[in-house]
């Protein structure tokens, strides 16, 4: 995230006098489903309901999911329908061939992702005190390599259904890490620990973030009466994780991006 950081301070500082609203400098203007264009790469932005045109936005960064396009979760209740409500700025990158390259570190979408961000502060005012990074299924797994190779100055990871190897040593990390998953998953199988531990979904953050071996259960908890996501939460040295888990399959569940932002942003809790 260093890159971004610098980046985006320079872009700030030169684009200050003119940050009353979207399409400062030179950039093309783009938006919704109109992408903003990146050499040969591309993301889509939508600013929020009531949005004034100056006050500096949250950015949600979401990864779509395989197949998907930024598009997609734009369009989504799950997703964009959260932000819209809550004042956040949501960027959604589009993946090359529909899919992200996580796998490995050395990806080329981590500083495509970088980029994305710096070319969003040229466009918007941006509050880089709350960057927050999602993603669904593949593009959570790609929200988790961004996280591990540039999430220094990340505010909150929110992770749905998909991860990378809870191995890896990750050179940095966000300051905050929330995920969620499904115990009867099967498309990115959920990743039972050793002895049945089910809190190794976030193995690698507790060890990134020096949490303790406990973690705290917070009960259960509802947006809408179908479905139970049992939380449990980490009060780390370096700062903080927390898991909730439900029993149903590979989705988003209704309202789970709404209420992290509810609570990260200090809002009263709603839904969508």
């Amino acid at each position: 995230m260093t890159r971004f950081a610098l980046s985006l301070a320079t872009l700030l500082t030169a684009t200050s006098a003119a940050a009353m609203g979207p399409w400062k400098g030179n950039a093309a203007p783009c938006g919704n489903e109109i992408a903003c264009e990146l050499g040969d790469r591309s993301y889509h932005v939508m600013v929020p309901d009531g949005w004034d045109g100056g006050t500096p936005l949250p950015v949600l960064l979401h990864f779509h999911g395989w197949s998907r396009t930024g598009v997609h979760a734009q369009n989504s209740d799950r997703v964009g329908a959260s932000t819209k409500r809550r004042g956040v700025l949501l960027v959604t990158p589009n993946g090359r061939n529909n899919t992200w390259s996580f796998w490995r570190a050395g990806t080329e979408d981590v500083p495509f992702a970088d980029t994305v961000l710096a070319d969003v502060a040229q466009r918007y005012p941006v509050d880089t005190s709350k960057i927050y990074v999602s993603g669904y299924s593949f593009g959570s797994a790609m929200a988790w390599r961004y996280a591990c190779q540039s999430g220094q100055d990340v505010s909150a990871l929110l992770a749905i259904a998909g991860s990378i190897d809870q191995t890896e040593t990750c050179p940095e990390a966000p300051t905050e890490v929330r995920h969620v998953h499904g115990l009867s998953d099967t498309v990115m199988d959920f990743p039972l620990g050793p002895g049945g531990d089910t809190t190794y979904p976030v193995a690698l953050w507790k060890r990134a973030l020096d949490c303790p071996k406990g973690g705290e259960s917070q009960g259960d908890w509802q947006v809408r009466s179908f479905l139970t996501l049992t939380r449990t939460s980490w009060a780390c040295a370096n700062g903080a994780v927390t898991l909730d888990l439900h029993p149903g399959g590979h989705f988003i569940p209704h309202g789970w991006i709404g209420r992290q932002l509810d609570e990260l942003l200090g809002l009263t809790p709603s839904y969508p």
